[in-house]
């Protein structure tokens, strides 16, 4: 019987043995990225050798998987509710649904095992809250996700969040980037303190706005397309307690396998310095490279406990680098909005 250090060598049809619980694996060979020739099996040996710093970012979060059964080319779909065949030993949580007016059993990735099941079912992209399960309503963090407007491009995100962690550092807050994997660049800052979204929110909606009232020339707020053309949005709407993003160490579904990835700072610098948004496009076998020389850039988003500022304190924070010395006049009423937002009805969350 196989082990899992051996799936990228399995034969099309394999079973195999992950911590005491056996898997049965199918179409191994299938290409999934055929630009690339990169099959089910290359994936799944992806998310193996990757499982030592991705399973720390996955462990207690509901994951909303995006599976496509015939590869990137081929139709996707999203599912929430984890699968009814699934294993005995998946680990789901129930999460209230206001929509369904039910409960929602999402899958929870805890081990190798599960991760690998996943990745059987052609779960290339992994998508996960903000918070975890037993505390739905309490995010972790904050992210803002910077996406750019054709013919902006990543150098254009770097700019952008360079201001983004200069008005951070006015905060004595830390912040970390990593790339979404497809075009942009995703900034993430950890709170790991006791917080809700009806905070987290209204707060980066101001700095998105804020920002954009500095920087009108290359910032929009407002994700309406036709505002967006040669800008980069900064989505502040992924603080929410109903939405995900794309997990740290995710493959995308492009071309290629590129992977959501963890960069220093300096790497941000160096690609708008340089001009070249090739310089922070990372696939799968370089990102595993990177983690063997660099280990896990993401790690302090887990553990660093940090306050949420209070709003007022976004009216000195006008200076972001290159700004103009405008005053952010739409500070303000977007922070009284604070807290107004009605709360769900969040439900005990129970995991089993």
């Amino acid at each position: 019987m196989a082990t899992y250090a051996e799936v990228g060598v399995a034969k099309d049809q394999s079973v195999i043995e992950i911590e005491g619980k056996q898997l049965k694996l199918s179409n191994l060979n299938k290409v999934l990225y055929p630009a690339a020739g990169f099959t089910k099996g290359q994936v799944i040996d992806y998310y193996v050798r990757i499982a030592p710093v991705l399973l720390p970012h996955l462990r207690g979060r509901p994951l909303t998987m995006k599976r496509y059964p015939e590869g990137v080319d081929g139709q996707y779909f999203y599912e929430k509710r984890c699968p009814r065949h699934r294993p005995e030993w998946v680990t789901t949580a129930p999460i209230w649904s206001e929509g369904n007016n039910d409960y929602i059993h999402f899958c929870v990735v805890e081990n190798v095992a599960t991760l690998v099941w996943a990745g059987n079912l052609a779960d290339l992209e992994l998508h996960t809250s903000l918070s975890l399960a037993k505390k739905i309503e309490q995010p972790t963090m904050m992210v803002f996700d910077l996406d750019p407007g054709e013919p902006a491009d990543m150098v254009q995100c770097c700019q952008v969040g360079l201001w983004l962690r200069g008005i951070f550092e006015k905060f004595n807050l830390n912040c970390y980037a990593k790339t979404s994997g497809s075009k942009g660049l995703q900034i993430y800052v950890p709170l790991n303190t006791p917080v809700s979204y009806d905070q987290t929110k209204p707060f980066a909606h101001a700095l998105a706005r804020l920002l954009e009232s500095e920087h009108p020339e290359l910032v929009v707020s407002d994700m309406k397309k036709t505002l967006r053309v040669g800008k980069i949005l900064v989505d502040w709407s992924q603080n929410d307690e109903h939405k995900t993003t794309i997990n740290v160490y995710s493959l995308r579904a492009k071309q290629r396998p590129t992977v959501s990835t963890p960069v220093s700072w300096d790497e941000v610098k160096r690609c708008f310095s340089k001009k070249d948004p090739d310089l922070l496009v990372f696939k799968s076998q370089q990102v595993l490279e990177r983690v063997e020389k660099m280990g896990d850039l993401f790690a302090a988003v887990l553990t660093e406990k940090q306050k949420l500022p209070e709003f007022g304190k976004l009216r000195v924070t006008s200076e972001s680098g290159n700004n103009r010395g405008r005053s952010p006049r739409v500070v303000a009423p977007v922070a009284a909005t604070a807290g107004k937002r009605s709360k769900s009805l969040s439900k005990a969350v129970r995991k089993k």
